[in-house]
């Protein structure tokens, strides 16, 4: 759908040809805008339009030159014009011009000049030279330069089209002067470059990239997600708004995203432009749309293929691995240095030695672990509880749940290390509750470069998910039902069914003593 056509203004029935004068020019004009009225007939005044609009364009154009007197000009056209919209312009303007003359009694004296015609025909074609152009629509040329529509240096291949355009555009007027001089007034351009050219639209209003994000971040924090801010993601709105060299949402092209694509491929993994740079833009530009602040996604199409993954061996530990990680974590001593000190701080040492056991025993993701905190653990009964709440940080089904500990984890001390830990998290030494999410984070991140550094886990294996992988493939050898074991580990049900009714405590503690004990001796 076509826009407004820019610089038309209809008021009160009326137009006008209404240019904005820019700010600093205004002492100079006198004015903060200039208008022309164009009559009340729609098609009249899109014919004096272009005229109109000229005129006001050099207007503010003389103030230019007079606001930079004595300075060398090296700013680029105020009002840049395509070619053929300068074609269609002149075309207009001199269709106006004619409309004009034709009130003129001396008029019918003056006649058509075949050479002119065929000299245009020549530039036309190319066969004319610089100079021939210059002679033919050298002024023309020089008073949309003069109105701020183009920069081109006279003889460059920019000025060249230019001129050919305008060529085009003297031809098919004379053509239409010739069809009035025999009564009809309806004759259209025949060349693509006059018939197929639009008039310049008002640009869309800029829309901030940076707002956009801001809205978009308070949006989903209001459902739960996002409560880091959207710093991990927002990344790559922020890598956007570097490589396009501007903050304007509305500006983005297709071209641009693609273009992005293939440079943060130059340093990134196809599965990371992909998953992460990619997912997020298309996923904001998608929120614009459908809260209309912006007429289209162009994002919506652009893709990147991810390598398929081979996977050489299960996701999750074998009883080997997992035994072999467990022994370690149970026996783990930190280092000391010279003088007998221990650098690691008693957090990364809890870390080591708990977080693989409640792993192995609940499936449960490792950063929501590492954000336990004292009072996330309670005792009812003979049973001891652990709250996985998204106050602790961040779950990501945005939902707390209670997940039961097996008796081997309790056997191990870990009712006695939590009674003896002071208030707060357990695994991190964050004091600012919006920052668990973090710090949570590089615990979990730190104890898998433990592992790796250890050879605990083995190549192909991720040790943030392998746990997860294990405890269900355990279940599903143990015959536990589904719905149990995903209501554990924080899994979304698949349908509908599976929202209705809720796994008791009782169906979890039975599903959890049903794991084995690792012998550990």
């Amino acid at each position: 759908m076509a826009g407004k056509v820019r610089y038309l203004c209809p008021r009160d029935g009326r137009y006008h040809a209404r240019l904005v004068v820019p700010k600093k020019l205004r002492g100079i004009v006198g004015k903060a805008e200039l208008r022309t009225p164009l009559g009340g007939d729609y098609r009249q005044a899109l014919k004096l339009l272009p005229g109109a609009v000229a005129q006001l364009q050099h207007q503010i154009a003389q103030a230019e030159q007079k606001a930079n007197a004595g300075k060398p000009q090296s700013d680029p056209a105020r009002y840049p014009l395509a070619p053929a919209q300068m074609a269609q312009s002149h075309y207009m303007q001199r269709l106006a011009f004619d409309d004009e003359l034709r009130n003129d009694p001396r008029w019918p004296g003056v006649g058509i000049d075949d050479l002119l015609v065929k000299r245009l025909r020549d530039a036309i074609a190319g066969h004319a030279n610089d100079a021939e152009l210059g002679a033919l629509v050298g002024a023309q040329i020089e008073r949309f330069r003069a109105a701020g529509n183009l920069d081109a240096e006279p003889g460059s291949p920019e000025w060249r089209e230019i001129a050919r355009a305008l060529c085009h555009a003297e031809l098919e007027a004379l053509a239409r002067v010739a069809e009035r001089d025999e009564g009809d007034f309806n004759g259209t351009p025949s060349s693509p470059i006059i018939k197929d050219a639009h008039p310049p639209e008002e640009a869309p209003e800029p829309v901030s990239l940076k707002r956009l994000w801001a809205d978009y971040v308070t949006m989903r924090q209001q459902t739960g997600s996002m409560r880091d801010g959207g710093k991990q993601l927002g990344l790559a709105v922020e890598k956007l708004r570097e490589f396009v060299r501007h903050d304007d949402a509305a500006r983005l092209t297709k071209k641009d995203i693609m273009a992005w694509r293939d440079h943060l491929l130059k340093s990134l993994s196809a599965q990371t432009v992909s998953s992460k740079y990619l997912s997020t833009v298309r996923s904001l530009l998608n929120w614009a749309v459908e809260n209309d602040k912006l007429p289209e996604n162009v994002a919506a199409s652009v893709k990147q293929a991810k390598p398929k993954r081979v996977q050489a061996r299960e996701k999750g530990f074998t009883d080997a691995e997992a035994l072999k990680i467990l022994k370690a974590s149970r026996l783990y001593m930190p280092h000391k240095d010279e003088a007998g000190r221990i650098r690691e701080k008693p957090h990364m040492i809890a870390a080591k030695r708990w977080v693989p056991i409640l792993g192995a025993f609940t499936g449960t993701r490792v950063t929501e672990i590492t954000q336990l905190r004292k009072e996330d653990i309670r005792q009812e009964g003979d049973h001891w509880i652990a709250r996985l709440t998204p106050d602790a940080g961040t779950i990501k089904t945005g939902e707390y749940r209670d997940v039961p500990l097996h008796p081997q984890i309790i056997k191990e001390g870990f009712a006695d290390f939590v009674n003896d830990a002071a208030p707060g998290p357990l695994f991190h030494h964050g004091t600012d509750a919006a920052r668990y999410v973090a710090t949570a984070t590089q615990i979990s991140n730190r104890l898998a470069e433990w592992l790796r550094d250890k050879e605990l886990a083995p190549e192909g294996v991720r040790p943030t998910h392998a746990w997860r992988h294990r405890f269900k493939s355990q279940c599903i050898e143990l015959g536990i039902l589904k719905r149990v074991y995903d209501a554990i580990q924080g899994h979304a049900g698949r349908d509908a069914s599976d929202n209705y009714g809720d796994v008791s405590m009782k169906a979890k503690i039975d599903a959890i003593n049903k794991l084995a004990f690792y012998d550990l001796s």
